[in-house]
């Protein structure tokens, strides 16, 4: 398969030319992020230039090869991508899975070589059934609440591990400590915006890589993010910028580490 050259424009750390490899291209996603087993949150999406997330209601529209690139390599650092039911069904997940190129890309990292799925889901309106389930890889979670249905929850643990992370609603910083308890530190999540926004409002998201499309969408899309705002706006420090070839800018923000 051949790659979507990236050219890496600015960083804190220096610029690379379009011949930067997935490892390279790895090494720039992974600068200043913990190695000591913290609980560590990255959120990662898509918009246009006029900031609409979808186009005919999917995210894959705003897509491009560059962008579809780094959303692949986005899930080899991490014990765990996190995904809203809602976006889930919407985006028509199936079971996740890295390829043999991305899992070994994980392993020579020190990850383990499929990543667990954790599915977000405060009605637990899922199919035990579904194939997100029964063919997935290793063994998803559902991540949930404590007022959630006993009987939904007893059978989804017969094919996810369930995992309560707040009382009505999933809080962000429950769900961090949840996983890292569980030997999930390392936390990529690819939204929707209602769990972006929850996770803003909890202060639990460290580190955010956005894809800005060349379009512009217009219409009535949404944002990347929903919800109750936070106490004040969440300050970040851009990392890099990355451009492909066809005018798609990939920006990396990272939470500055507190004083």
């Amino acid at each position: 398969m051949t790659e979507a050259p990236l050219e890496r424009v600015w960083s804190r750390s220096g610029h690379a030319g379009w011949d930067s490899g997935d490892r390279d291209v790895l090494d720039w996603y992974e600068e200043s992020t913990p190695s000591d087993g913290s609980p560590w949150l990255r959120m990662n999406f898509v918009a246009s230039v006029d900031g609409a997330v979808t186009v005919d209601g999917l995210s894959g529209g705003l897509g491009s090869d560059a962008d579809r690139r780094v959303f692949d390599l986005l899930r080899v650092p991490c014990d765990i991508v996190v995904v809203a039911a809602g976006t889930v069904r919407t985006e028509g997940y199936g079971p996740l899975r890295v390829g043999g190129h991305h899992s070994r890309l994980r392993t020579d990292a020190g990850y383990a070589e499929q990543p667990r799925f954790g599915i977000v889901s405060r009605s637990l309106d899922l199919d035990p059934d579904d194939r997100i389930f029964t063919e997935a890889p290793v063994r998803p979670l559902v991540l949930t609440t404590r007022a959630a249905d006993r009987d939904r929850i007893v059978a989804l643990s017969r094919v996810a591990d369930v995992i309560a992370c707040g009382d009505e609603s999933v809080d962000g910083e429950e769900l961090r400590t949840a996983l890292a308890a569980t030997g999930l530190p390392r936390i990529h999540s690819e939204g929707g915006p209602a769990l972006f926004g929850a996770f803003i409002a909890s202060g639990s998201v460290d580190d955010v890589c956005l894809t800005v499309s060349p379009l512009l969408a217009s219409g009535d899309a949404g944002r990347i993010a929903q919800g109750p705002p936070p106490s004040a706006p969440v300050g970040l420090a851009l990392a890099h910028v990355a451009r492909a070839a066809d005018d798609t800018l990939l920006l990396r923000y990272t939470r500055p580490a507190a004083a």
